[in-house]
């Protein structure tokens, strides 16, 4: 039957809140949800069905309700986002869905969440597992791309922010567990069909593209009675996903050089090194390049889910399960790019950090194009087997493969400017280089003007200088992992049960890269291919979101029309030889023990409960790396000179480690409403698979007249370092939490990590054969080092439904969480930070400051505002995130920086009746854009713009 809510009216609001001076509303309604919880437990409100007498709460407010019994329950501390229905989740990807989790904030790429960082750290100190398993990933690093899953075929998210012996190791900001469904433990049959049709604006923008796609997604669970053979449960989901994601983007290069800004130079601006910066010479930063883009993408990805649980007694417990995700996708790139932006440089202006304000300059204009095709396959599984050998005995094993095949296929053509037109007629400016003013001094967007007499929409300007590369990347992880795992329970007394248990992991990740150059010379074959291959430029009001920019369309042309001028073919296949330098094949094997032992009790009258246990790793690596071979060519004067000779020398590097994670949790029930909880632990977060990679990469000098090989040799920079070892945090947590109903918590938690370490770039000697001759030349890498780093930050979590205004404000509800993180850690430019001297010890000071830890950023928050009535459910979510550090992938490049995000998205669901509901998405509403900085905070490097995405659709239950 249908109860009433008893209202309680006039109470006073007491204080107001951390985030925006809103007011205090949970505590505001302490009084009231306090004295009413047990009316509240025992009635409905109109988001409530009945059904057999049991209440069945819905939506939104049922995950956060979910979510809190959960959060309440576990040993550790652990926040959650569960549903208890498969397809609830409130997002349509999983990255989505955990940035609502407090602590939990996402890296955004093409408009949505990857990467996710846990308490504001960076996403490479966490670790995820699927289903207790360790998950593969096709970036080269340990984090995982949760925008590959989609969030209707996952019903349970946990993050386990404190650790516990038998949890994989890996996460010293905490552990994302993604947990698919069990078919018998879901308990009843589940036919659901589900379509939503996607609008992009910026699509819209495209000339002969459509702005729709679609997204649709069928489930399937169900159980069965098998006689003698027990029970047998399926659970099957599939899902395509046929969007775009279209981007406007501004980037300077990757490589940022510190100019003398008062010498003035014929050609590119005179380097200033660390010594004499630090010997007060002054500089500037300034970019060696700068490209306008436009791009026109095409996303399809197809994701399988299934798992069959059978229970052939009630002491043996079966669970397969797989899951499976392609994505193709398919990126037609046009650039405007400023090819030589350091060159002749004058009027510059600057600031004292050293950040080009503006400056005028010559440089060469391209007009380039690229059509990147990429694949990424995704497949991971396993098999695990519980057995209890006895009422207090249960033994289980579990078996695991993941695999993750990334295959990226870029075909990219360049045109150049000439002093001579594609008709041999000598240009306005009779010149390759086009004079042009730089100037940042209104923000983030440096606004690029072009001499007047340049028309930049001209084809027949881009005439010289014709290449076409075939760039191949193919990555690979693949993991295979088994583990045994034994339980014993323990009647009476204070320790409850015992657990033992190991694992074995097997990683190798593997990394080739090929690359096809061609260059093109003859103007009569240029000039036919640029008649036949120039193409209007394909976007209407390209970058009006951003702020004023003279340069919004240039000269463009089809890169495939133009392989197949020049080349007689669309592809002209890879090299016969697929070495490279840059080539990775790393492999590590992990040997892995646990002890771990729960108990409950009580110390007086006070309950306790907890774990504490140790975890025992042994960790061995193995890089296989390449380096140039090298000639050694002797002039006629006696003077010598180097010579690549296509050929490679191989390298075996190793490096091997063990270390004990012991861990702790003390939960502490204050009042039955109340939890204190108390965790230490040591954790530890392996360098990513890339940063391991061993080869070499040598830069000659100019000229070719030497003395010595050394001299002739510029730099040797190492493309990873297999010494790296992980990074090693003591941890300690102190959480409250009070649970006055099942929709309200209000909790809070203080963590501290003290890490010894950071990564910072060192020259190492090594020993090099070139052309049957020993020699010895310093490296550029990176490693550990030896200095003290902490992390000290809180996060707060406040949830509530406010039952306590009148009908029909009482579907209102709320929550909102921030999470707060001081780091202490150090990240040095690999070209203008500390350097260390790793013999004698001493550090080069840097002429730039560092970085902090990659992925860090102080605060993070999200809010989320919730109605529900009858079959109406709103939601709108807020999530907000400070700037932070973001590495490269593989390390060894310069210092990037990300610029604080503001992103909101909303949905809403209505049910038509049980079976039927219509829902409506709304992503990034006021299309927040991604701005990044290069090498010091405030210098922009890139802003990207990519709109935002509407989804609407309807939801069938069978």
């Amino acid at each position: 039957m249908r109860g009433k809510i008893q209202s309680a009216r006039g109470v006073a609001i007491r204080k107001s809140m951390f985030v925006g001076g809103a007011a205090l509303w949970c505590l505001a309604a302490a009084t009231p949800c306090s004295a009413q919880t047990a009316a509240v437990e025992e009635t409905e409100i109109d988001d409530e069905t009945e059904e057999n007498n049991a209440i069945i709460v819905t939506g939104v407010r049922e995950t956060i309700e979910t979510s809190n019994a959960i959060k309440r329950e576990e040993n550790a501390i652990v926040d959650a986002l569960s549903s208890n229905d498969i397809g609830d989740l409130p997002a349509l990807s999983i990255g989505e869905a955990i940035q609502t989790i407090t602590g939990a904030t996402s890296h955004q790429e093409k408009g949505g969440a990857t990467e996710i960082s846990l308490r504001g750290l960076g996403s490479f100190l966490s670790a995820t597992t699927f289903n207790g398993r360790e998950a593969s990933n096709g970036s080269g690093d340990r984090a995982v791309n949760f925008n590959q899953f989609p969030s209707e075929l996952v019903n349970g998210i946990k993050i386990y922010k404190s650790q516990q012996a038998n949890l994989v190791e890996g996460g010293v900001s905490g552990t994302i567990e993604l947990g698919t469904l069990r078919p018998l433990d879901y308990g009843k049959r589940s036919i659901q069909l589900e379509a939503k049709a996607n609008y992009n604006p910026y699509q819209d923008k495209i000339t002969g593209e459509g702005a729709w796609g679609w997204r649709g997604t069928i489930s399937y669970v169900d159980q069965f009675k098998l006689g003698g053979l027990g029970e047998i449960g399926i659970a099957l989901g599939f899902q395509r996903n046929a969007v775009n994601n279209p981007e406007e983007t501004y980037a300077a290069s990757s490589t940022w050089v510190a100019c003398n800004p008062t010498l003035p130079v014929a050609g590119n601006c005179t380097e200033v090194t660390r010594a004499q910066g630090n010997a007060g010479t002054p500089f500037v930063l300034v970019p060696n390049s700068i490209t306008f883009r436009q791009i026109t993408e095409q996303d399809t990805r197809d994701a399988f889910m299934g798992s069959v649980q059978w229970q052939p007694n009630d002491r043996i417990d079966v669970n397969l399960d797989l899951q499976y995700s392609n994505r193709d996708y398919r990126e037609d790139r046009h650039d405007l790019n400023l090819s030589e932006t350091r060159y002749q440089l004058r009027n510059i202006v600057y600031d004292d950090q050293h950040r080009l304000i503006s400056m005028s300059g010559l440089t060469s204009l391209e007009a380039n194009g690229t059509v990147l095709d990429r694949n990424e396959e995704y497949i991971g599984g396993g098999g695990n087997i519980s057995w209890k050998a006895s009422d207090r005995l249960t033994l289980s094993t579990d078996i695991s493969y993941s695999q993750t095949k990334r295959t990226t296929l870029q075909r990219s053509t360049r045109l150049r400017t000439d002093p001579f037109d594609i008709d041999n007629v000598r240009t306005p400016l009779n010149n390759q280089r086009v004079p042009y003013t730089y100037d940042a001094s209104g923000g983030y967007a440096a606004v690029i003007t072009l001499d007047p007499r340049f028309a930049v929409d001209n084809w027949a300007l881009y005439s010289d200088d014709a290449r076409l590369r075939r760039d191949l990347e193919f990555k690979q992880d693949r993991i295979f992992a088994a583990r045994v795992d034994a339980a014993y329970e323990v009647d009476g007394g204070f320790l409850k049960r015992f657990e033992i248990g190991g694992r074995y992991s097997h990683r190798r990740y593997e990394n080739i890269n090929d690359l096809v150059e061609i260059t093109q010379d003859t103007r009569t074959v240029d000039r036919d291919v640029n008649l036949a291959c120039r193409r209007a430029f394909p976007q209407q009001d390209y970058l009006a979101d951003a702020p004023a920019q003279s340069i919004t369309h240039w000269a463009t042309f089809d890169t495939l029309c133009q392989f197949q001028g020049y080349l007689g073919t669309l592809d002209p296949g890879a090299n016969d030889d697929l070495r490279a330098v840059d080539n990775a094949d790393v492999t590590e094997k992990v040997w892995a023990g646990y002890a771990m032992a729960t108990y409950q009790g009580s110390i007086g009258n006070l309950p306790i409960r907890g774990n504490f246990g140790v975890r025992a790793v042994q960790t061995d690596l193995r890089s296989i790396g390449l380096r140039s071979g090298l000639d050694v060519v002797t002039n006629s004067d006696g003077s010598i000179r180097l010579v690549e000779n296509g050929d490679f020398d191989s390298q075996v590097l190793t490096n091997s480690y063990f270390r004990l994670l012991p861990s702790i949790n003390a939960n502490f029930e204050l009042t039955p409403k109340l939890i204190a909880r108390v965790a230490g632990y040591r954790g530890m977060s392996r360098p990513g698979p890339s940063d391991l990679a061993a080869g070499r990469t040598i830069t000659l000098e100019d000229g070719t007249a030497f003395t010595s090989i050394s001299d002739a040799i510029g730099e040797i920079v190492a493309d990873g370092s297999p010494s790296l070892k992980p990074i090693m945090s003591w941890n300690g947590d102190l959480s409250l939490e009070w649970y006055p109903n099942r929709d309200t918590i209000l909790a809070g938690t203080f963590f501290y990590k003290r890490f010894v370490g950071g990564f910072v770039p060192v020259l190492i000697d090594e020993q090099f054969e070139i052309d049957e001759q020993d020699v010895t030349v310093p490296v550029t890498q990176r490693t550990n080092s030896d200095e003290q780093s902490r992390v000290i930050g809180f996060d707060v979590t406040l949830s509530n439904r406010f039952s306590w205004l009148p009908k029909p404000l009482d579907g209102l509800g709320a929550k909102l969480s921030y999470s707060y993180a001081d780091v202490g850690f150090k990240n040095y430019d690999i070209r203008l930070g500390d350097v260390l001297d790793p013999e004698s010890g001493l550090v080069t000071p840097g002429i730039i400051p560092p970085a902090g830890l990659s992925g860090s950023s102080k605060h993070v928050a999200s809010a989320q505002l919730y109605y529900q009535i009858g079959g109406l459910s709103l939601s709108g979510v807020y999530t907000y995130r400070s700037s932070y550090y973001q590495d490269f992938v593989g390390g060894n490049s310069q210092l990037r920086f990300v610029r604080p995000s503001n992103l909101i998205n909303l949905r809403a669901s209505y049910n038509i009746n049980r079976n039927v509901s219509l829902r409506f998405e709304a992503l990034n509403i006021f299309n927040d854009p991604k701005v990044t900085d290069m090498p010091v905070y405030g210098s922009s490097r890139q802003y990207h713009f990519y709109g935002p995405k509407y989804f609407i659709g309807a939801r069938i239950r069978l």
